[in-house]
């Protein structure tokens, strides 16, 4: 495989992919919790507006000064735009979701996004998937239901938010191997920021409020754990093969549990921890059963 255009001169290797998307995942899992802070004080359209201007702001001088500009004609710029629109709506769901959700908790909802990314392999690449594949993808869904458990009686559907972040991330995800093969991920990632960030201030107006020194500080290191666990995930799925790395993911479900004891001093419930090791131990079923040429979607798309 060729070196990656903007990774200088390190080498891609599936070992160094993996250990790119553990600590992309660890920074993910930080951010989460920070975002879940800034709750408390702010609506989360403006959240994330401040969030994905402060990663673009990050992140564009170093991709101009490293690109030029081709920072402004990226390749496949309407696959660029569509995974920007999906960032910001997911993000804008999870923020929405993890008010009413224990933190870890929605870390593992979120995690059915590898069983979307199958079922949406069948309808949109006419893909077929094996009997063990859809038995993994089905024990994947009964964990989310376990940890997620709605209360139909009161109504109370806060974890569908994450659900439909879970969809989001997956779309993201199949357009990550594309992206990151055909362009830089800086840019891939400066223009995730720019679509995110366009498309989120025109809400603002509704909810604006100015932040406190205290949210400031927050959302300037939520800015860029978010710029750099985003980057850092682009490069690890350019990479090497989603197959190759999509075990090594569920390393943000244990990550999101320490970050919200740290944080909220909460941990989750017996039947919680159940629904996760269902959904950690389905996946890697899921992955096991998968063929390389399922998960490899860089020609497909």
């Amino acid at each position: 495989m060729k070196e990656i255009s903007g990774i200088g001169s390190l080498k891609p290797s599936v070992s160094g992919a993996v250990f790119i998307l553990i600590v992309a995942l660890g920074l993910a899992s930080l951010s989460g919790g920070l975002m879940k802070i800034l709750t408390a004080t702010m609506e989360p359209g403006l959240i994330s507006f401040l969030r994905f201007l402060g990663y673009f702001i990050i992140l564009f001088p170093l991709a101009l000064f490293k690109h030029g500009k081709k920072v402004f004609r990226p390749a496949h710029p309407k696959v660029q735009i569509l995974r920007g629109c999906a960032l910001v709506l997911g993000n804008t769901a999870f923020i929405y979701g993890v008010q009413h959700v224990d933190y870890a908790n929605s870390i593992a909802i979120l995690y059915i996004y590898p069983f979307l990314m199958i079922s949406l392999s069948v309808w949109i690449l006419n893909e077929t998937v094996s009997k063990g594949t859809w038995l993994g993808v089905l024990g994947g869904f009964a964990g989310v239901i376990l940890v997620l458990r709605p209360n139909i009686i009161q109504m109370n559907f806060n974890g569908l938010f994450i659900v439909f972040t879970g969809l989001m991330v997956a779309i993201q995800m199949l357009l990550n191997r594309k992206l990151g093969m055909a362009t830089s991920p800086l840019i891939v990632a400066v223009w995730g920021a720019f679509v995110a960030c366009f498309m989120s201030s025109l809400f603002v107006p509704f909810f604006w409020n100015v932040p406190g020194k205290t949210e400031l500080f927050i959302i300037i290191i939520l800015s860029i754990t978010t710029a750099l666990s985003q980057t850092f995930m682009i490069v690890a799925m350019s990479w090497a093969s989603a197959d190759k790395v999509a075990p090594f993911t569920y390393f943000e479900i244990p990550s999101a549990t320490l970050v919200g004891f740290l944080l909220f001093q909460t941990l989750p419930d017996l039947l919680s921890w159940v629904g996760m090791v269902l959904i950690i131990f389905s996946g890697v079923l899921v992955k096991l059963f998968t063929n390389k040429s399922q998960l490899r979607l860089r020609d497909k798309f």
